[in-house]
């Protein structure tokens, strides 16, 4: 038996993340400056550490239900009523998940399959593309472009739309680009979509992370809320990665069908994860604010920084990431990272990491310390310098 041929073919010609072989290098380097990671730096907030070891030693062990606590549902429903006026019944429109991402999986599995297209505008999170093939679906790639900020249009919308289309992914705010929909932009999306058969993945992991304007979900507008799920969770706004806890809001319909898989693969979200995400929702809105505040102050510092550095930077308005162009280096994303990264010691992933599209930009993160970001900075300075020569 060979062994190779037992594995499917969309898995075996899938290629690996394009971020990984930077992050293997790292660990064979010492001194290295991550703008790399999309992960804050901060600590989850001590109250909701606090909730977590406090259940532990209450002896909570044990699975919860299926969907997540009620309790957690319920102050999830009331989170996203207060924060962007949505509304979600707890008892049948909310599913607690293993991360966003698992979210993200489990609505793709249970939509599309062989003959299905979904729409993924780039660049945008790794996971939509690889997600989507695994299903046998075929994704269908918009192409974002830097001289409209990366926004997704009406038109490009209307040219990707095929009788094939079954799903449209929207990943705003963007990784990797910190790009936002505003209100205006997503209702002209929302007049091409309103009278589609095509369910809406809004992915807003990165809602609580914006500067200078409040974030507008698209199932906030009624024309397509029934069609939208919505995708959010705890690691980016409360600096809860590793707790791995997730959410999806949507249609009861949909919920159904993904708790079905759900039920079959996971049973149900750590639940230790769960009683400190009980307690962010309930009083993290201070911790919250807190860090979005200092990321504002990196986030103009690094902007300013690329642009003084002659290198092409439109503002990110959202998420913790800077996308600046280096096509006036001469480099390909890939070249410009890797010899950075083994020259000057500093780590950003290149912007091909996030679709093809994303050639000739890096993504850098600014959640990082300040004192890293200026460091970082200084040696990019010094980088481009050498390239001159």
């Amino acid at each position: 038996m060979r062994l190779e041929d037992m594995i499917l073919e969309n898995v075996k010609n899938m290629p690996p993340s394009g971020i990984r072989k930077y992050f293997d290098m790292v660990h064979e380097m010492e001194g290295v400056i991550s703008l790399g990671v999309g992960e804050p730096d901060f600590v989850t907030p001590w109250n909701v550490r606090e909730a977590g070891i406090y259940s532990l030693e209450k002896g909570h062990t044990h699975y919860s239900s299926n969907a997540g606590f009620m309790e957690l549902r319920y102050e999830i429903s009331r989170y996203l009523y207060r924060r962007f006026e949505l509304c979600y019944h707890p008892e049948d429109e909310i599913l607690v998940t293993v991360g966003g991402s698992e979210g993200i999986d489990l609505a793709l599995r249970a939509l599309v399959g062989p003959g299905d297209e979904v729409i993924i505008p780039e660049p945008s999170f790794v996971a939509y593309k690889g997600c989507t093939t695994f299903t046998g679906a075929t994704p269908k790639i918009i192409e974002l472009k830097a001289e409209n900020e990366f926004k997704l249009t009406k038109e490009e919308l209307l040219e990707a739309i095929t009788p094939k289309t079954k799903v449209l992914i929207m990943p705003f705010p963007n990784n990797p680009t910190g790009a936002i929909m505003t209100k205006d932009e997503l209702q002209e999306l929302v007049d091409v979509l309103k009278d589609k058969e095509i369910i809406i993945i809004s992915d807003e992991i990165y809602a609580e992370l914006t500067y200078d304007q409040k974030h507008v979900s698209i199932a906030s507008f009624k024309e397509v809320k029934e069609q939208t799920l919505v995708i959010n969770g705890f690691s980016k706004a409360y600096a809860m990665t590793g707790w791995r806890l997730g959410y999806v809001c949507g249609h009861k319909t949909l919920i159904s069908a993904m708790k079905k898989i759900h039920q079959y693969a996971i049973m149900c979200s750590p639940t230790t994860s769960q009683y400190a995400a009980i307690e962010a929702m309930k009083n993290g809105d201070a911790s919250v604010e807190m860090m979005v505040k200092e990321y504002n102050q990196r986030r103009r510092v690094l902007v300013d920084g690329f642009k003084k550095l002659g290198l092409d930077c439109f503002e990110p308005l959202g998420a913790f990431y800077v996308f600046p162009c280096i096509k006036s280096t001469g480099l390909s994303s890939d070249e410009f990272c890797e010899k950075l990264l083994l020259t000057e010691k500093v780590l950003t992933v290149p912007g091909n990491a996030f679709g093809d599209c994303g050639d000739g930009f890096i993504r850098a993160c600014y959640a990082s310390s300040m004192e890293n970001i200026k460091e970082a900075l200084k040696r990019i300075e010094r980088f481009l310098d050498q390239l001159k020569k």
